[in-house]
């Protein structure tokens, strides 16, 4: 604030500096152009009386009549005046295109822009002009980033909503019909469709309220010491079903046998659970789930590795989308909700760490980067994601 209070004071003394020195140079002007006047008018009057040429003009300027010295006044004033104004062009110039910018954007022309000429309270006012002219253009992109956003969460709420709901209908409605003749085993078997089809959209529900807490800042992050290592054990251990109904084997590497941090263990249980959740789905072809973890001084990385379907390289940034879903995981069997690695991502960023991935033949790997000690009311490190 100061320094900008002495650019603002620094810029008015050199306006008003070069005010006074163009009134010098206009007042130089002027007084050299009426001591030249004068001097050859008296000149010439004292001349017209030795030869007695007779003339009313040089008799009015011999005699310092009032009338004349009226006359050099006003031309001096003319004169000062015209060369003021001369010397002020560029200025007065300038602020008539400052002046129709900020008309234009008035009117709502928010490609006007200003060329910034020299370095004084006009140049100043110009670049000041083109900055809001591009913070109002940003937030109106912001803005309509937002409601696109919201139309595209409407979009894909109403269809995930709607496709395990219409299922859930459709079997009970089969299961209550008074006309059905089904065995006790179709009937166990439609109940047992409703119930998947029922819990997929509490799933559903669960995340959609989960992303919508975490990326309007509705959840409070209560910060304590984590074991990062026995939390991820924790996690692996609660997954063993899961782990044995696809056919998998899990192993926890770590370099240190504990690591605490400071972070929200819920928050961090979440994020880990739906990146092991997420490498069951889509790994259970390569028959191995690998969670590494690297600690030093003041990072802990930890890696969540699967050995299945490999994602094409141009699908990786869009994976921490919210909705979105690779091609060959919009099955019934492994299809999410699209939400998981979105909420993966924003969990990441409130904790101020970094997220990466990688696919190839070796394997797909999602590495978490954290902060030993967080600060919720520090400045984190890095461009988070």
């Amino acid at each position: 604030m100061k320094n900008k209070k002495n650019s603002k004071g620094d810029l008015s003394r050199q306006f008003r500096t070069r005010v006074f020195a163009n009134i010098l140079y206009s007042t130089l002007v002027t007084v050299a152009m009426e001591i030249i006047l004068v001097m050859n008018l008296t000149f010439l009057a004292d001349y017209a009386e030795k030869i007695q040429w007779e003339n009313a003009l040089l008799s009015m300027i011999g005699s310092s009549d009032v009338v004349i010295v009226l006359g050099y006044v006003l031309l001096g004033i003319a004169v000062f005046a015209v060369s003021f104004l001369l010397l002020q062009e560029r200025s007065i110039s300038y602020i008539s295109r400052i002046s129709d910018a900020v008309r234009n954007i008035s009117e709502g022309d928010l490609n006007t822009s200003i060329e910034v000429l020299g370095d004084d309270e006009f140049s100043a006012m110009a670049e000041n002009l083109n900055k809001m002219v591009e913070e109002i253009r940003r937030l109106m992109d912001k803005e309509r980033e937002a409601e696109r956003t919201k139309n595209e969460l409407i979009t894909n709420v109403a269809h995930d909503l709607r496709t395990p709901l219409t299922s859930i209908i459709g079997y009970l409605e089969i299961l209550s019909g008074q006309k059905a003749q089904l065995t006790p085993d179709m009937q166990k078997k439609y109940l047992d469709i409703a119930y998947s089809k029922a819990k997929r959209l509490e799933k559903l529900i669960e995340d959609l309220f989960g992303f919508t807490k975490l990326n309007y800042g509705k959840i409070s992050m209560h910060v304590s010491r984590v074991d990062i290592i026995k939390l991820l054990s924790q996690l692996l251990e609660e997954a063993y079903p899961n782990f044995e109904k696809r056919g998998l084997s899990y192993e926890l590497q770590s370099n240190v046998p504990a690591k605490v941090i400071t972070a929200d263990g819920n928050l961090l249980a979440r994020l880990f659970d739906n990146l092991i959740t997420n490498a069951i789905k889509y790994g259970a072809e390569g028959k191995r789930i690998l969670v590494k973890v690297h600690a030093e001084t003041d990072i802990v990385q930890v890696a969540v590795s699967n050995y299945g379907y490999v994602i094409p390289q141009e699908e990786l940034p869009l994976l921490f989308e919210k909705f979105y879903r690779v091609e060959q995981s919009r099955s019934t069997t492994t299809g999410g909700t699209g939400l998981g690695l979105a909420i993966v991502k924003n969990i990441v960023d409130m904790h101020g760490g970094k997220i990466t991935v990688k696919s190839d033949l070796n394997g797909t790997v999602f590495t978490v980067t954290l902060q030993v000690n967080f600060d919720v009311n520090r400045e984190h490190f890095g461009e988070p994601g």
